[in-house]
């Protein structure tokens, strides 16, 4: 399969191109600085700028573009900038999509967004049905899945990517967790009843490869686990396979005065199942949060 890759340098990015290019399939990484190998064509979403023949040679288009929301402290520019480095890139691939020829289009666009759609669920199990919640990264999910609409619109299938948290050592919810606990100075956020809805990167990756075979599955789709935990029960479970004790909480003013704007959604409940996934017959390698930190620790 031919697969045109947005957001390839990214933390799931990079690994899914990987992934991909073992299994065997011919991986084009879109990047906006001029192309340096000859499986990299260079775009600028920001001006809507994409050559629609590079669309055209896929079978497949996969975009995973977006700026980190763990990655900076969030202001006023930096939440602009996580909102429009989605849209922005979701718009230009929907658009350049829908504008070819029905025999050139891509059969698939597996578009990211993420458990944010749902805002905060509290105790409430959500499921792929439910609407759009409340708060700043819910707004950005609502808006980025609608951008995929003119792809749909065009005929092409289009899948939105609801992603939990992946667990791995260098990157994601792990990567910032692990020195802390380490040292014994970590603990449960806030009252660590909140929901996480995490997802082992194996799994993550395999789910995305069975959705891009998948013709029967459209629309959105949680890959998150089938058993999520609360933040307490997490704490406890890599503490101790990191053979540490977790018994400093962080309170939820202090992470208010670490994070700023994204305390809040780190404080977030989400208790999201993968009903499509279930459904479709995905079978996880990791189905447990204890299996999951194991391979996230050491593979």
């Amino acid at each position: 399969m031919r697969i045109l890759l947005a957001g390839a340098s990214g933390f799931l990015g990079t690994r899914l191109a990987d992934h991909l290019t073992a299994d065997g399939h011919r991986v084009t990484r879109l990047v906006r600085r001029p192309a340096r190998t000859g499986d990299e064509r260079r775009w600028n979403p920001t001006a809507a700028q994409l050559d629609p023949a590079v669309v055209a040679d896929a079978d497949a288009v996969v975009n995973l573009a977006g700026a980190g929301v763990g990655d900076k402290r969030w202001n006023d520019a930096y939440r602009r900038l996580i909102r429009s480095s989605r849209v922005d890139s979701t718009t230009t691939l929907a658009i350049t999509i829908a504008g070819l020829p029905a025999a050139d289009r891509p059969t698939v666009l597996l578009n990211a967004s993420a458990v944010g759609w749902y805002g905060n669920t509290g105790d409430r199990v959500v499921e792929e049905d439910a609407p759009a919640g409340e708060g700043f990264l819910a707004d950005v999910c609502r808006v980025w899945e609608a951008a995929t609409r003119p792809a749909e619109d065009a005929g092409v299938r289009v899948v939105r990517l609801r992603t939990g948290l992946p667990l791995h050592r260098d990157g994601g919810l792990l990567k910032p967790q692990l020195l802390p606990f380490r040292l014994g100075i970590a603990g449960r956020l806030g009252s660590g009843r909140q929901w996480l809805p995490w997802i082992s990167m194996a799994d993550w990756l395999r789910a995305a490869r069975f959705l891009l075979d998948r013709d029967d599955v459209a629309g959105a789709v949680n890959v998150v686990g089938p058993a999520p935990v609360t933040n307490a029960e997490f704490t406890r479970e890599l503490a101790r396979q990191v053979h540490r004790p977790a018994v400093v909480p962080i309170p939820a003013l202090a992470l208010k005065v670490a994070l700023g704007g994204f305390a809040q959604e780190a404080l977030t409940s989400a208790r999201v199942l993968p009903a499509v996934l279930s459904r479709a017959g995905f079978a996880y390698h990791h189905p447990d949060l204890p299996s999951a930190l194991h391979a996230a620790l050491n593979d």
